[in-house]
């Protein structure tokens, strides 16, 4: 019961802030102060994911629940005006709020309930990172309007954003400059209405026949190297290696799950136990996506990819252990010692070997 008073008192102190800072609710938020609503309303979903309800009657914990939604519909509103160096946005958090609705139409036992809040999380916690990014290149001097294209970007749904628009590859551009040149050199011939002489005619005829000859051997061309050509675009194409976004955290195209590893390693023995075991997990996903057992997505969660390999019996088994290990320490906020990380490498090494 202690626990549970001082998280009510906790909750007082935040509804009175509110409070007093009504007269201020005309005014735009500040990048700062959205960005710590942002983490706020992380931290409310912390705590309905993980709730300390082992003293709770049953009544006390649906009011602890009804109370942490209201906290994250408050901290995050459907629609907020956003200013930062002079210019304001409208942001549009509908999302949050359909979401909210559905985790509390859903029946108190289901599954589906934590998928929801984990989702929830990771896209308050992508966006936060967006805006930290955004902050810390605040410095370079840039124009009203590309501040206000750049702060939209951020702000827009990830599920509205515009697929990527496929260029001509190089080789079709090839062949239809190939096709143009063809059709300059050779014009429309302009055939006579009425019958003419017999050297007319014998004329005509050769330079059909010469037509032929020179288009068939640009024909013979493209047999002959096109294939090779294309192999050699297409390896091009292959090797060049695009940004990748992994639970919120961008990696550069050199990133390998070896790096990422290492990187891992190197937290650990700094003593950042948290973040190492993180940074094991994004190492992991990493490699099953080069090994193509898992397609990585911006808004997928690390839920939806244990899901992705639920048919593969022993790595699903080990990969399970790693996510309770990731969830206990990175969304559970539960302290790491040694033991936990020595039990993250052993099965990390695990997961990499399964079949």
């Amino acid at each position: 019961m202690p626990g549970f008073l001082h998280k009510n008192i906790n909750r007082f102190c935040v509804i009175l802030f509110l409070f007093l800072m009504m007269p201020l609710a005309g005014f735009a938020a500040t990048l700062a102060q959205y960005r710590e609503n942002l983490q706020s309303a992380k931290d409310y979903t912390i705590e309905l994911l993980y709730p300390d309800d082992e003293e709770m009657a049953e009544a006390e914990r649906l009011n602890f629940e009804r109370e942490n939604v209201a906290e994250i519909r408050q901290m995050v509103p459907k629609n907020e005006k956003v200013e930062w160096r002079g210019t304001t946005i409208e942001t549009d958090n509908g999302w949050l709020h359909e979401k909210l609705d559905v985790f509390e139409k859903v029946s108190e036992d289901a599954p589906k309930r934590e998928l929801i809040l984990n989702e929830i999380y990771e896209r308050l916690d992508s966006i936060k990172i967006k805006f930290e990014d955004l902050e810390k290149h605040a410095a370079e001097t840039r124009s009203k309007d590309e501040d206000k294209r750049k702060l939209a970007e951020i702000l827009r749904r990830e599920e509205f954003q515009k697929p990527t628009v496929k260029t001509e590859s190089l080789f079709k551009q090839i062949l239809r400059e190939i096709w143009q040149w063809v059709r300059a050199l050779f014009p429309k011939p302009n055939l006579p209405d009425t019958p003419t002489g017999g050297f007319q005619g014998l004329s005509f005829v050769l330079q059909m026949i010469l037509y032929a000859v020179v288009l068939g051997g640009i024909g013979f061309l493209i047999y002959r190297f096109a294939p090779f050509l294309a192999n050699r675009f297409r390896r091009g194409e292959k090797k060049e290696k695009q940004d990748r976004v992994i639970l919120g955290e961008r990696l550069s195209g050199e990133e390998t799950a070896q790096s990422l590893f290492s990187q891992a390693e190197q937290l650990a023995r700094e003593g950042n136990l948290r973040g190492a075991i993180r940074k094991g997990y994004i190492a992991l996903l990493c490699e099953l996506s080069d090994r193509k057992i898992i397609g990585l997505a911006q808004h997928k969660t690390n839920r939806d990819y244990l899901r992705d390999v639920r048919r593969k019996n022993e790595l699903y088994e080990n990969m399970n252990r790693l996510t309770v290990n990731f969830e206990r320490h990175w969304y559970g906020f539960e302290t790491a010692n040694e033991t936990d990380w020595e039990d993250f490498r052993q099965n990390y090494k695990k997961a990499v070997n399964s079949k």
